[in-house]
């Protein structure tokens, strides 16, 4: 049989992997980060489908990371490359807890999934290469803006210090005439 993997570290979340993919294939990645799937999930204690994409062939996407999905699809699918099957043990603190999700989960179910990892995309308007490219654009207008930010915290700083300057500067002139003026009363 196939090994499992405890991947939330404390036996929440499981997977082994039922077939595997191609060594050259991709996973969800930052570039990539959106993801087409099949799957079926059951309810651990009776064997029970309470969804499946099979029966219709219908392809379910979700944004890896996002918590469109229950935490247990974001941190297995994350391990996942495309054309992987995996059976995917949830344990309800990474599915849906106490609450259940009413009427075909109840509370404190424990849940198995049969994933199949269709597709790994971009986001929504962005080529591969055109995240990368975002991410470098939006990290270098971060610094444009630390660097404005600091360039404005000296030229406050330098205000002050002018400020001080010329209030000290008014100072020592009224001090200078309050002597004069005494030293003249004498």
């Amino acid at each position: 049989m196939t090994d499992t993997i405890d991947l939330s570290g404390d036996a929440g979340v499981l997977k082994a992997v039922l077939r595997r993919a191609k060594d050259d294939a991709v996973g969800p990645t930052e570039d990539l980060p959106v993801v087409d799937v099949h799957y079926e999930g059951v309810l651990a204690e009776t064997g029970e489908v309470f969804d499946t994409t099979h029966e219709d062939n219908t392809i379910f996407s979700f944004e890896i990371g996002k918590g469109s999905v229950i935490k247990a699809w974001d941190i297995a699918v994350r391990t996942m490359k495309v054309g992987e099957i995996a059976k995917i043990t949830c344990k309800p603190a990474y599915a849906y807890g106490s609450a259940g999700s009413p009427p075909d989960i109840p509370p404190e179910a424990t849940l198995i999934f049969e994933v199949e990892l269709l597709a790994c995309r971009p986001r929504k308007g962005l080529s591969a290469g055109g995240a990368a490219d975002e991410r470098t654009r939006l990290e270098e207008l971060r610094k444009q803006r630390e660097m404005a930010s600091a360039t404005k915290e000296e030229e406050k700083k330098k205000r002050e210090e002018a400020k001080a300057a010329a209030a000290a500067r008014i100072q020592a002139k009224m001090e200078a005439k309050k002597g004069k003026g005494k030293g003249k009363a004498k």
